[in-house]
C-alpha cells in the first residue's frame, strides 16, 4: 500500500506537491494524470526516494520512505521496479546484460541470475533477443528490457514514468498491454503519462494532478470522464 500524508513539496518558494494526499492499495493499477508542471514526476521522484520532502509522510508497505537513510533506501529501492520514459539501458551491455545487472548489484548469486533472466525476457516477449545490444532493438523492445529489468527482482510496485512517451501508438498500446499482463499477476502499478488515449483504453483508477494538488481521483474513469 501506497499512502501520501499532507505531501508539501517546495522548490523555492513554489510548492510543486501541495499537501497530497492520496492512498494505493496494493495490485491496483493507477494511472497519474495532469498537464507539465503538475507534479507528476515530483511525485515520483519523491516516492521512490530520489528526492526529499518537506513535510508530510509517505508510507510504502510499512516503509517510511521519507525518514529513511541512504542505506535504507538503497533497500527499499529493490522492492521496487522503475520504468523510464527513455529507458536508461547501458549501452555497452547486451539485453542478458542489462537485466542482469539489476540482480547483481542486489547480490544475488550467478545461478538464481541464469535462472531468472530468461524467466523474464520471456515474460516480456524478449525471449530470443538475450545477446542483442540497445543500438540494435526498436523503441518498443528497449523499453521491454527497461520493464524486464524493473521486474527481474519480483518487486511489489512498478512505477512507469512516461514509459511510452518515445513509442507510436501501436508499441505504446503493446507496452501497455505488457504492464496489464504483470499487473493481472499481482503487482502494483503507477503510471504517469500525458496520453489520452491510453487511459481511455485502460479505463482504470485515474489520479490527475493540477497544481501540485490531487483535483481528481475516479475509478474505471477515462481522461476526461
Amino acid at each position: 500500500m501506497i499512502v501520501f500524508e499532507n505531501v508539501t513539496k517546495k522548490y523555492g518558494k513554489t510548492a510543486v506537491l501541495d499537501k497530497v494526499n492520496l492512498t494505493i492499495e496494493n495490485g491496483e493499477f493507477v494511472s497519474l494524470i495532469g498537464p507539465s508542471g503538475a507534479g507528476k514526476s515530483t511525485f515520483v521522484y519523491t516516492l521512490i526516494g530520489a528526492e526529499k520532502i518537506d513535510s508530510g509522510s509517505i508510507m510504502v508497505d510499512g516503509y517510511t520512505v521519507n525518514t529513511m537513510k541512504d542505506r535504507a533506501i538503497q533497500f527499499y529501492r529493490r522492492r521496487i521496479g522503475v520504468v523510464f520514459q527513455d529507458y536508461k539501458l547501458l549501452p555497452q551491455k547486451n539485453v542478458y546484460e542489462n537485466v542482469a545487472f539489476a540482480l547483481e548489484v542486489c547480490g544475488f548469486e550467478r545461478e538464481d541470475i541464469k535462472k531468472r533472466v530468461p524467466e523474464v525476457l520471456d515474460i516480456v516477449g524478449l525471449k530470443g533477443k538475450a545477446r542483442q545490444f540497445p543500438h540494435q532493438l526498436s523503441g518498443g523492445e528497449r523499453q521491454r528490457v527497461a520493464i524486464a529489468r524493473a521486474l527481474v527482482h519480483n518487486p511489489g510496485l512498478i512505477v512507469a514514468d512516461e514509459p511510452t512517451g518515445n513509442l507510436d501508438p501501436k508499441t505504446a498500446l503493446e507496452i501497455i498491454d505488457l504492464l496489464l499482463k504483470i499487473n493481472a499477476e499481482g503487482t502494483t502499478i503507477l503510471l504517469t503519462t500525458h496520453n489520452k488515449e491510453l487511459v481511455d483504453f485502460l479505463k482504470r483508477r485515474v489520479v490527475t494532478l493540477e497544481d501540485g494538488k490531487v483535483a481528481n481521483d475516479r475509478k474505471g474513469a477515462g481522461y476526461n470522464k
